[in-house]
């Protein structure tokens, strides 16, 4: 693995890490989000799912607690938020896999995931980081698998637009606010890529992203 300088820990500094999940429940209605995410991403039973970057394992915990019959995984770069992520998802009673790897090396086979799922990692990447990620997401993807993202997007009213200036300077967001991300899939051979929703929040807009990986 790469040294860990080369990502960025959620909220920006380890220590505020303990502080994640009330922060982005008050202000950034994870919840809610999360529970979009999982009812786009159309997870059937036996597939295998991977939650990009889980954090403190609140989304990989709520895709196995919907999908029981599927098996998830959860990967993160930051071992400190993986222990997080364990305490949670053992206290819920699920049986998922939590590993520590990094987005744009993944330590998975070819073809191994049916889904893979992503929410608010993409804007902690470098635009090289971010076109390694979508090549590796493609890789793992098995024929006809699917890439859910939610992450920072273009704006869509004066108040996002307003904000996005403030994000595009603290954190490597420029690629999202720019709206190329979907560019970016389709650069890593990605086809019918587009934005499913989007959603205002106190910190930008953030937009559901669908990419598909083209059938054998």
């Amino acid at each position: 693995m790469e040294k860990t300088e080369h990502y960025i820990p959620a909220l920006g500094y380890h220590w505020l890490t303990p502080l994640y999940d009330p922060l982005m429940n008050r202000f950034m209605h994870e919840e809610m989000l999360h529970s979009r995410l999982v009812l786009q991403a159309d997870i059937l039973p036996g597939m295998r799912v991977l939650d990009l970057g889980c954090g403190t394992g609140s989304l990989t915990t709520l895709i196995k607690q919907s999908h029981l019959k599927s098996q998830v995984y959860g990967l993160d770069a930051d071992g400190q938020v993986l222990e997080i992520a364990r305490t949670k998802t053992n206290h819920s009673g699920v049986d998922v896999t939590l590993e520590q790897g990094l987005a744009y090396q993944l330590p998975y086979s070819d073809g191994w995931f049916d889904r893979v799922l992503s929410s608010l990692v993409f804007h902690h990447l470098t635009s090289e980081q971010k076109q390694r990620a979508f090549s590796e997401i493609y890789r793992v993807l098995r024929p006809g698998g699917r890439f859910y993202l939610l992450d920072f997007g273009n704006p869509h009213n004066t108040y996002t637009r307003l904000i996005s200036q403030i994000i595009r300077r603290t954190e490597r967001a420029e690629d999202n606010i720019r709206g190329l991300l979907p560019g970016m899939m389709r650069n890593a051979g990605f086809i019918n890529t587009s934005e499913l929703e989007w959603f205002a929040t106190i910190s930008g807009s953030l937009s559901l992203y669908r990419a598909e990986k083209l059938g054998q």
